[in-house]
């Protein structure tokens, strides 16, 4: 399917539709929605490690009341494809965006069906020719290490992973590119991929990966060397068991690198959008764990810097177009820049940001049709950065109606927030994190729309 939708459309607006919308969403976002006791790790959502994911059954509840079979839902910031893989396995049109390498390679796999006896097969085919090589050709697999990355890259790399582990992990990855299938390479690859970024352990010299809080094990911590190969066979089989309980529609997915602040498709094309837009400042930093196994699959680590620069929530604000803010929110941030004008500067950032997000969802989402944020409200400079509030107030400016603020408590554990080295309690990162909010935007018919 193309990015830009202009074909099916027919097929979702000639469905009958017997709700009142609006009141749906405000009635969704008063429920509990919470899922603290239901498992998360069904079908492929347990593929792959992903800071901040939300539980699957979050979007699951707002697809299935808000939306109908062959209708179209968007997250313009997909993360790890949660929200794809629900609205898949509901028989909904699924697409998604983000400007995150690893995302886009985790939603891909997560969205594409595959036989699972055959990727069983090919991923210990792959194992057991990288084993051999290890034993037999360890001089050639150090002459493809030096070849594969640039100076900045090898530093990274040699600093991170034993010299070991880089024997393992090159073996492992120069037998991945010869599988010539592409979606079962992908697959090999996320498998790759996920030896190295865990919620505990890995295959690299860091801890704490999957929370993007990464420091290197010191000197007499508990590993020096975690073989891959073992690491890389066991999560081959835990993926393959997911792949057996796949039900997508037969849509698929569409997966593409993209922006949510311009998003490639038509005016209003969309029936629902369900996001979860990162933390302001970088609070989440999603790149400093990616990083780990991009710099593997071909990147080069400045490129990524330089990538990660570009992300929404970033900090860096040298030659960023900054939009104008509603009241709220430009108090709010001016409180910040008062104590801190660098945070009070990122905040401004990543509200302009959102103004573009906010101004896009505007314009791909159907009239009598909703969008859901999901968002944390970042503590910086010790102010409330109010982010579920200057949404709401920045959402109603660009035409959307604010319908209200579902509130959820976090479960830590699942939710793989960041975490101190040092269980200091009264540490902000500690203390922001603990719930966080459902913002519902409901777009009016056209004929109510100066409303």
């Amino acid at each position: 399917m193309s990015a830009t939708i202009s074909s099916g459309l027919s097929v979702a607006k000639e469905q009958p539709r017997a709700i009142d919308t609006r009141s749906r969403l405000r009635e969704l976002l008063s429920s509990n929605l919470e899922f603290h006791e239901q498992s998360s790790n069904h079908s492929t959502h347990d593929f792959h490690a992903f800071p901040a994911k939300f539980p699957p059954q979050l979007p699951q509840v707002f697809i299935d009341r808000l939306t109908l079979k062959n209708e179209y839902v968007l997250d313009p910031m997909m993360g790890s494809g949660t929200t794809l893989v629900e609205a898949s396995a509901m028989n909904r049109r699924a697409i998604g965006f983000d400007i995150d390498p690893l995302a886009v390679l985790i939603s891909t796999v997560k969205t594409t069906p595959l036989d699972a006896v055959a990727a069983l097969r090919r991923g210990q085919d792959v194992a057991a020719s990288a084993e051999n090589r290890i034993a037999n050709d360890r001089k050639t697999l150090k002459i493809e290490i030096e070849e594969s990355f640039d100076c900045d890259t090898r530093g990274f790399i040699d600093y991170w992973f034993s010299e070991e582990t880089q024997l393992e992990l090159m073996g492992l990855l120069s037998e991945i590119r010869k599988v010539k299938r592409l979606e079962l390479r992908r697959f090999l690859q996320l498998c790759f991929s996920a030896i190295i970024i865990t919620k505990s352990g890995g295959v690299s010299l860091a801890w704490d990966l999957a929370h993007t809080r990464p420091h290197k094990l010191r000197q007499g911590q508990p590993k020096s060397h975690r073989p891959a190969i073992p690491d890389f066979l066991r999560r081959l089989k835990r993926n393959v068991s997911g792949l057996g309980s796949i039900s997508l529609s037969h849509y698929g997915a569409q997966v593409e690198l993209g922006s949510a602040e311009v998003v490639k498709l038509n005016d209003e094309s969309i029936d629902l959008l369900f996001t979860s837009p990162p933390y302001a400042s970088n609070a989440i930093d999603y790149m400093r764990a990616s990083k780990f196994s991009l710099v593997w699959l071909g990147y080069a680590v400045n490129d990524l810097t330089v990538l990660r620069s570009k992300y929404i929530g970033g900090e860096n604000v040298r030659d960023f177009q900054m939009e104008e803010l509603p009241s709220r929110t430009s108090e709010v941030v001016a409180r910040i820049t008062a104590v801190n004008k660098k945070r009070g500067a990122a905040l401004k950032r990543y509200y302009s940001e959102m103004r573009r997000v906010l101004t896009e969802t505007n314009r791909v989402l159907k009239p009598d049709r909703t969008a859901v944020f999901v968002v944390g409200s970042a503590v910086m400079a010790g102010i409330d950065s109010e982010a579920q509030n200057c949404l709401g107030e920045i959402g109603r400016e660009v035409g959307l109606d604010f319908v209200n603020i579902g509130i959820r408590r976090l479960d830590r554990n699942r939710r793989m927030m960041p975490v101190t080295m040092q269980r200091q309690t009264q540490s902000q990162i500690e203390n922001r994190m603990h719930e966080e909010y459902i913002v519902g935007f409901y777009k009016p018919a056209k004929s109510y729309a100066q409303y």
